[in-house]
């Protein structure tokens, strides 16, 4: 059991309910953006390419063995490009067949590791193994001291892992014992205290179960690495999530990479917000087709403190299991600061409403007050809960002393750690940009 006494629960309107349902997309789309640490993809297919699931779209150029392959079998309809011809998406029209190359089907304890690996490199479920430091796609090569599975997300209106892994015990422990292979270390299982966690989870074999207690970021992958088994200089831990898990895990017992997915849409302006079975890279138009409310809103493919902002048109980002849709927040308000309150959201007591510790708001993205000079009001340190100045670290970023940053555990930490200082900085500093900044001349600077 672990304690963390450290955090901010911020309730929303619209939690998802516990019901799911199959939906059909025609379009999908792979993002190279969503890969952090792939700087130069390289493209491997053309508009009208014919492709089957599995097959190869993209790979790193700097590390060419890691393939990002199609989530479904169709046509390829659109290469779409940005400023400087930035790759951001490849659009693919789904033929609704899901054929599937044939990677084999195996039982991984009669694999050798290099087999695994190899296996997982050409299907394309890779990617899904990330490692800290740095969050990016993890190196085939290194062999983690440890593999941490958080099976719980703090996060705002975040989905429910315990219903995603609904009898799906064997995938799962398959998918285990594929980790497992990897590592000479622990699998760390992390759960939620005071909760009934699912079977799967508990009855799952070869792993460590943790039990965590407290707020939001408990369910951050890197607060649990700071609380179990610390990162130090030249140590590499690999994460993922359960759903990944289970991807890994039907690869292993079908021979094909199966990337059915449920996600949950919810937030404020959802009308009926609940679960969906779709597939990896899905379109969310039909999920929030005469489903969300008029006006202006913000679509986001994760959670509202570290998602990505989409179009109604957009697609599932291939990390993500929940899209959340809340008011825009455009709008301006007439001495606002003066009223009580009463329906806005406080992590101070600057408004009343901070009596009300469970009530769910209905918020929008407005920052509410402008940017300004960085002060030091020790506000960070109440909603962070790892041993580490967070205040300092970034300031270390900002003027890229790279010393400084390894002395105040660079290693240690991801963008999302930093989303709650960022949602209560009185000085609207953008952290969590920060430090992905940080963390990528680290890289660059180690490697």
């Amino acid at each position: 059991m672990i304690k963390i006494k450290k955090g901010l629960d911020i309730h929303l309107q619209g939690e998802a309910e516990k019901t799911v349902e199959t939906i059909s997309s025609s379009k999908f789309a792979m993002k190279p953006t969503d890969f952090v640490g792939i700087r130069f993809p390289k493209l491997l297919v053309k508009e009208g390419v014919e492709v089957k699931v599995g097959t190869p779209l993209f790979f790193d150029k700097n590390r060419e063995n890691i393939k990002i392959t199609s989530p479904v079998s169709g046509v390829v309809s659109g290469i779409i490009r940005g400023a400087k011809r930035k790759l951001l998406e490849i659009v693919i029209d789904s033929d609704d067949k899901f054929e599937s190359i044939d990677f084999g089907a195996a039982n991984p304890k009669d694999l050798s590791r290099e087999e695994i690996i190899e296996k997982m490199l050409n299907s394309g479920v890779w990617p899904m193994v990330r490692q800290r430091p740095y969050s990016v796609i993890a190196n085939p090569d290194d062999k983690p001291k440890a593999i941490f599975i958080s099976c719980f997300d703090s996060a705002p209106l975040a989905q429910d892992n315990d219903l995603i892994i609904y009898n799906e015990g064997n995938a799962f422990q398959t998918g285990i014992d594929v980790l497992s292979q990897l590592t000479d270390g622990k699998i760390h299982l992390s759960l939620k205290a005071k909760e009934t966690p699912s079977k799967v989870f508990v009855n799952s074999k070869g792993v460590e179960l943790h039990y965590i207690d407290g707020p939001h970021p408990a369910g951050n992958v890197g607060v649990q690495i700071n609380h179990i088994d610390p990162i130090n200089k030249g140590d590499v831990i690999w994460y993922l999530y359960p759903q990944e898990v289970l991807t890994i895990g039907r690869l292993f017992l079908e021979g094909k990479y199966n990337t059915e997915r449920i996600v949950a849409l919810a937030g404020s302006e959802v009308k009926r917000p609940h679960y969906y079975k779709t597939h990896i890279g899905a379109c969310i138009c039909n999920m929030v087709n005469n489903n969300v409310a008029d006006g202006k809103l913000r679509y986001i493919s994760g959670n509202v403190l570290t998602g990505t902002k989409i179009k109604e048109t957009g697609f599932i980002s291939f990390y993500h299991s929940l899209v959340t849709v809340i008011p825009e927040g455009d709008n301006y308000e007439f001495f606002g600061w003066a009223l009580p309150g009463l329906k806005k959201f406080s992590a101070s007591r600057t408004f009343v409403s901070w009596l009300k510790q469970n009530k769910k708001y209905r918020l929008d993205t407005n920052i509410h007050g402008g940017k300004r000079a960085f002060v030091m009001n020790e506000e960070y340190e109440k909603v962070f809960p790892m041993d580490i100045y967070p205040v300092q670290l970034i300031k270390a970023i900002m003027i890229e002393d790279i010393d400084l940053m390894e002395n105040l555990g660079i290693y240690e930490v991801d963008e999302e750690d930093f989303a709650l200082p960022e949602v209560i900085c009185t000085s609207k500093i953008e952290a969590q940009s920060i430090v992905r900044r940080g963390l990528d001349l680290m890289r660059a600077e180690m490697s």
